[in-house]
Parts: C-alpha cells; structure tokens; sequence
C-alpha cells in the first residue's frame, strides 16, 4: 500500500476544503471511488434558510449558520461511532470552516451569540490526518458556480466569494493542526481530466507532515 492509501484509507478522516464553487465535492468523490472510502459530505440544499441567505443576506445568516453549525457537528458525530468509517474517510469540509462563514456573514452582535452557541455545544471532533485545500480565483469560482446551475447560487456575489476566499487564505496560512496540501486549483480538472487528477495524487504521496504545496503551473516550467 503505498503513502498516499494509507493517509486516505487508514485515517480517521481526510478533509478537503475551500471556498463555494472551488471542487471540493467532485475532488472528495473522486478520491473515495479511487481508495475505496467513505464519504462525509456537506448537505447544503438541506439547509431551509440557504435560499433566502442569498437573497437576502442580512435578515437570514444567523439561521443560515446556525443550522450548518449543528448539522456539521451531527454529521462530525458520526465519525466516533466505532467501526462506522473503518475503512476510511473523505469528508468535502472541516467544522472549522463554519466559523470562518460566521465571521464573514454575521454582524458583531451575531457573531458574539454564534460564538457563545458553539462554545456550549462542547463537541471533541477528530483532527484530519490529510487536509487538502483547494484555492481558485474568484472569477473561475463564478464560473463553476455557474456551469453546475443551481438556481439559488446565481444571487452569490463577487464580493462575498472574495471575502471567504481571504478568510480561507488567511486561516490556512496558521493551520499546522494536520499535514497541509495547497493547491492552486484555478486550472484544474481532477474530475474529467486524468492527467489533472493522477499529478494531484502523485503529489499527495510525496506528504508526510507539515505545509505542502501544488502549483501545477510552476511545477511544469
């Protein structure tokens, strides 16, 4: 079995993530397929108040976060239960990324109760034995958001895409709690692409700990 399964298939959990529209369901399905793993992904047409968020953001980001908040944690939950996951697990988020959305979509007020409601909720979530974070411009973000036609995500605007992606680069840029790849993803296509996606593989097994990086671009001059 060679660094890359045994990372993938032997972990608690590997994680990726990255801001809407950057691929981190497609990568996740991708990888579980290839290594025989679980999958742990986000929910997010479950959420009754999504729709509205982005339509009107002001009035609905608290329920909006609220209800992300407890369904990751249920579903994080889930991951301690046992054998449950014994043969592996890929999941397209971390618990960490709701707070980031907090702190770009709630007001100070908000944010102070969010905060009060997460502390109170005194969960013990496994760190990630692999996280893999995808980056991409906000104009290739708009433009998958686009192609994958969901009709509530045609309201998401430039600036909000902007903001998470600079909340994500900036909590990343500390983030040494689990072996770290970076990857510029902005003209990748690890699903419909093999070459794309057999580069970003081999490059995962060359990972034994700490920040790493995959720049596709610069690798190939």
């Amino acid at each position: 079995m060679d660094k890359v399964e045994k990372v993938i298939n032997q972990s608690r959990y590997s994680a990726i993530e990255g801001p809407i529209g950057v691929g981190k369901s497609s990568l996740a399905r991708k990888l579980a397929n290839s290594f025989h793993s679980d999958m742990l992904l986000e929910q997010p047409s479950d959420n009754p108040f999504l729709e509205r968020f982005y339509t009107a953001p002001k009035l609905h980001a608290l329920p909006t976060q609220l209800f992300f908040l407890f369904q990751r944690v249920k579903q994080l939950q889930a991951t301690q239960q046992g054998d449950l996951f014994s043969g592996g697990l890929i999941a397209d988020f971390m618990l960490e990324k709701d707070q980031l959305f907090a702190q770009v979509t709630l007001d100070n007020e908000e944010y102070r109760l969010y905060q009060q409601v997460y502390a109170n909720l005194n969960v013990e979530i496994p760190k990630p034995d692999l996280v893999i974070y995808l980056q991409a411009p906000v104009h290739s973000l708009q433009d998958r958001i686009a192609r994958r036609g969901i009709s509530y995500e045609i309201d998401i605007k430039s600036r909000y895409l902007q903001k998470l992606s600079d909340a994500y680069i900036a909590y990343f840029h500390r983030y040494d709690q689990s072996p770290l790849l970076i990857v510029n993803a902005a003209d990748m296509n690890f699903v419909d692409e093999p070459s794309h996606y057999e580069a970003l593989v081999q490059r995962i097994r060359q990972i034994d700990s700490g920040k790493n990086y995959f720049n596709p671009l610069i690798e190939s001059l």
